[in-house]
């Protein structure tokens, strides 16, 4: 599993959102307001239609309504300002350091109960965060309810990613795989959208559910094989109710029987879906399932034209790559099954109300940058940013490649220079752009051009009509389908980076980059400037404000440093002209901070060397190293640094 999917989820729908807005979008009439997701699951099409409709979000899983009250219902920005005032200021950091501790969960699912899920360091480490974030919520009231699903959700997202599985949790692995062996981490969840309206999240059968609420849309998503969703995500779901029941057998299983689904039963699910359709109150209805499932094609179209008000049943067959089970496919081709129904009269009320425009919420504590840019800084933020002063009238950043830094500094102003036009152009597009509004325009050029992690056809189509006619939205896109998600042109500036097969795509991380970088971009006084270095103007930068420096290194490799780009390469002239540059600025008393390497490979920058000695620069050695880094095949540490013209502990040039 790599870090652009939560989980493996039985019947996800993540690479159908497209599809089934276009079927949805054929037939509203304009003034729907209630989207009813009944089956949620991890809720990726709630999530995506979010920005339209109020959504009502339902699952029967717990850990699945954790992500609902998260993602869904929850509209603002949580503080925790509770945990604030007793010196708590960032609860997911506080949690993270907690010392683990044996308890329920160690003695269950690890070494230490006879199982591998987890081990027993990372099982240790739920026992406490766990418990803690319950005694959070029991003692003072130290959070509210968002915050209290809110690290839930962290928590439960968490543990994939280090659980010794092939994808569920029906067995663990009889070895170690080596993604289990890495350290639990918690994240912040990086997108929630405020839409303006009143959400809901419900944790209910959905047969029994939709005799108490009505909806203008109702999507159904109900299993459609015989895998029961509770059995195989059981771990998750002991976590989320946190009722510590006891396990049985080798997969250390609760007893789940409350839990199971009528429609992964052969002899149950085309009672239970007609039993739910015929209760349901919407006037739209639109049904995800495949040409494999228990109920056959035929049988669902026979049923929902029973119940549509104006006898018409709408069907989409979409080619879809089977889920990787052992039990091979008794059908020559697999398609993913849309139907759409109009389930009753249109309703007066459909009078395009005016809307709220939704916006972004964002929980991180620094943006990452939606370009994956060679040298770029995101990992090395908490340390870096602590160093620079804390006001600071004007930021310059004189080598902002993809803006990592600067997106995160606090000052009024900002000028981002980089001599990649291109990149500018694209960052001052998304200045100007609404940011739902581009995924928006994003996915529909994907769609186009079928553009996916094997469609080398539709890459090169794709980048062939980029260099005729070059536009910054496509260039983001064809970055995102590249080799390594690199920005690589030729000396004529046509855009020659490769395909990226079965690696590239615009994944849901980047969606989230995009949307959050953005989001803060929108709300800087931001200036991008394309100039080359001696060309930049720094007469006009006073005390107050604050140059950061980020070039090539002259003693790396990097892709942007060898001159055959189409940009103007780096090398000793060019690492001269910027020590010039910042005996300027040291003269002036403008503050500076430069981030590079003193060693790497074995070689040594003796001119940056001699030139920290001869200014009387401050140094500070950074705990990061490049060994994983495309450019340095080597394994030998590289001695990343930052050099400032004042002590970085006082902040006094």
């Amino acid at each position: 599993m790599n870090k652009d999917v939560e989980m493996r989820y039985i019947g996800s729908k993540k690479l159908l959102l497209s599809e089934i807005k276009e079927m949805l979008d054929k037939h509203l009439f304009g003034g729907e307001e209630i989207f009813l997701d009944l089956f949620a699951g991890t809720n990726v099409v709630g999530n995506f239609f979010k920005p339209y409709f109020t959504i009502y979000s339902n699952d029967t899983l717990y850990f699945n309504y954790i992500k609902a009250k998260t993602v869904i219902e929850n509209n603002s920005y949580l503080h925790f300002n509770a945990l604030k005032k007793i010196g708590i200021n960032n609860p997911l950091e506080y949690l993270q350091q907690l010392e683990g501790m044996s308890g329920y969960y160690t003695n269950n699912y690890s070494p230490a109960g006879n199982s591998m899920y987890l081990t027993q360091e990372n099982a240790r480490k739920i026992d406490s965060i766990r418990e803690q974030i319950e005694k959070w919520k029991a003692e003072k009231l130290l959070l509210n309810e968002y915050e209290y699903f809110y690290l839930l959700n962290c928590l439960i997202e968490a543990i994939p990613y280090v659980s010794n599985i092939t994808g569920t949790y029906g067995a663990f692995l009889k070895h170690w795989d080596k993604r289990a062996l890495n350290p639990l981490t918690l994240t912040e969840e990086t997108i929630i959208f405020n839409n303006y309206r009143k959400n809901k999240a419900f944790h209910q059968d959905a047969n029994e559910l939709v005799k108490q609420i009505k909806a203008d849309i109702v999507y159904i998503d109900t299993p459609y094989n015989s895998r029961q969703y509770a059995s195989n995500y059981h771990l998750l779901e002991n976590v989320a109710l946190h009722h510590k029941p006891e396990l049985k057998g080798v997969t250390k299983i609760f007893d789940w029987q409350s839990l199971k689904s009528d429609y992964s039963t052969k002899t149950r699910a085309a009672n239970a879906m007609e039993n739910l359709i015929a209760n349901i109150d919407s006037t739209h209805i639109i049904l995800s399932y495949n040409n494999e499932g228990i109920i056959s094609e035929s049988e669902l179209y026979s049923l929902l034209l029973k119940y549509a008000y104006d006898n018409q049943v709408d069907v989409k067959r979409i080619p879809y790559r089977k889920y990787q089970s052992k039990q091979k496919s008794k059908q020559k081709e697999l398609y993913e099954l849309l139907f759409y129904i109009q389930r009753k009269p249109t309703p007066n009320k459909f009078l395009n109300k005016p809307k709220h425009k939704p916006t972004v919420i964002n929980q991180r504590e620094y943006i990452k940058s939606p370009l994956n840019y060679i040298g770029g800084k995101y990992r090395l933020l908490k340390q870096i940013i602590p160093l620079f002063p804390k006001e600071i009238d004007t930021f310059v950043d004189l080598f902002s490649g993809g803006a990592n830094v600067g997106i995160n500094v606090p000052a009024h102003r900002y000028i981002f220079n980089d001599m990649n036009y291109r990149i500018n152009e694209m960052f001052r597009y998304f200045q100007s752009h609404d940011p739902i509004e581009l995924v928006e325009k994003i996915e529909k050029r994907i769609k186009e051009y079928q553009l996916s992690k094997t469609n080398e056809a539709g890459f090169l189509a794709f980048r062939k009509q980029y260099n005729e006619n070059p536009n910054p939205l496509d260039l983001y896109i064809l970055s995102s389908y590249s080799y390594n998600y690199q920005f690589r042109f030729n000396n004529l500036m046509e855009f020659n980076n490769p395909f990226g097969r079965n690696r590239s795509h615009f994944s849901e991380n980047m969606k989230k980059n995009l949307l959050n970088f953005i989001t803060r971009l929108q709300s800087l006084k931001a200036t991008f400037s394309d100039k080359l270095l001696i060309d930049f103007d720094i007469s006009k930068l006073s005390k107050n404000d604050f140059v950061y420096l980020d070039p090539p290194y002259l003693i790396t490799t990097g892709s942007y440093n060898d001159g055959n780009r189409g940009f103007t390469n780096w090398g000793e002239k060019q690492e001269a002209e910027m020590y010039q540059v910042m005996r300027e600025l040291n003269h002036r008393g403008i503050k500076f901070a430069l981030s590079n390497v003193l060693k790497h490979k074995g070689k040594h920058n003796t001119m940056l060397e001699d030139f920290i000695k001869e200014e009387q620069l401050h140094l500070t050695i950074l705990n990061y190293h490049y060994k994983n880094s495309s450019y340095n095949t080597i394994k030998e540490d590289s001695v990343e640094v930052l050099i400032t013209n004042y002590d970085p502990k006082t902040v006094k040039a």
